[in-house]
């Protein structure tokens, strides 16, 4: 009795979390009439609450063809962001994993320190360092170009942290065993280092991707050329009239999300528990 009713609640919680889901796939097929009948108290600023249909009359894919094949300007926010989005995440790869490698394995000296400094870095947020980034950036002259986007966050110290713990759990006797074998630094960095704390590394790029697919804040302060604004800018344009198209691109905009959360959720939760363990 007690499962039953523990997954009652559970089916329930998980209706609740997955309704906004709902509603954008159910208003993305419904008609320009039923969506002007539901959304009427909301356009029309009144005091009234509005109506909802979760399975519409006259459903219709009309607003996905108006998206696909006459908005031009969707697939160059849509490439915006997918850029943004991996060059930033190989980027990390280049920058990150050789960092928390170094963190991890060899004992230099202000380790410690350094580390601490990374995490304390991580913490803060992006509008305590906009001003400072801001004038970096100007001063490199990348200002309202995707470079204002893209190097900053290659350099981020979150990825660090994430791939750091997958390497303190490489056993040292294994790297020790090598060494006396004759492998150099290189050959155990790529032999055991990325094959062993592959995990971490995919579970930081999955959280990363997931970041980066919906930047608002930093677009929105580095670039002012709207041909260059990724995705998540494109949606807070699209007027209350466009309704069925605002339904539509938001649908398009979560599913590579969900396709790559889906994809790397198992590497995701072992990334999770490996940064709760202590060192």
């Amino acid at each position: 009795m007690q499962k039953a009713a523990a997954k009652g609640l559970l089916l329930l919680l998980g209706l609740f979390f997955c309704a906004p889901v709902l509603f954008l796939l159910s208003g993305s097929v419904l008609s320009r009439y039923e969506l002007q009948e539901s959304l009427r108290p909301l356009m029309a600023d009144t005091e009234k609450l509005i109506t909802w249909r979760f399975f519409p009359v006259y459903p219709t894919f009309s607003h996905y063809g108006r998206i696909l094949f006459q908005t031009p300007q969707f697939f160059i926010v849509f490439w915006n962001s997918m850029k943004i989005a991996v060059c930033i995440l190989l980027g990390q790869l280049l920058i990150a994993v050789p960092a928390a490698w170094a963190f991890a394995v060899y004992p230099f000296r202000f380790r410690r320190i350094l580390f601490t400094l990374y995490i304390v870095l991580m913490l803060m947020p992006f509008q305590v360092t906009m001003l400072s980034s801001y004038l970096v950036l100007d001063g490199l002259e990348m200002m309202d170009t995707h470079k204002a986007i893209i190097l900053p966050a290659v350099f981020s110290t979150y990825p660090v942290f994430l791939i750091y713990r997958g390497f303190c759990n490489l056993p040292r006797g294994l790297m020790e065993a090598a060494r006396i074998d004759g492998a150099g630094e290189w050959t155990i960095f790529v032999k055991l280092g990325l094959p062993l704390a592959s995990g971490g590394i995919l579970s930081a790029m999955v959280l990363g991707f997931l970041e980066y697919w919906s930047l608002i804040e930093q677009p929105l302060a580095f670039l002012e050329d709207q041909t260059l604004w990724p995705l998540s800018l494109y949606l807070p344009e699209i007027s209350l009239e466009q309704a069925g198209y605002s339904f539509v691109a938001s649908v398009i905009t979560l599913i590579p999300a969900v396709f790559v959360f889906l994809s790397g959720r198992e590497y995701l939760e072992q990334g999770i528990v490996a940064s709760a363990l202590k060192e």
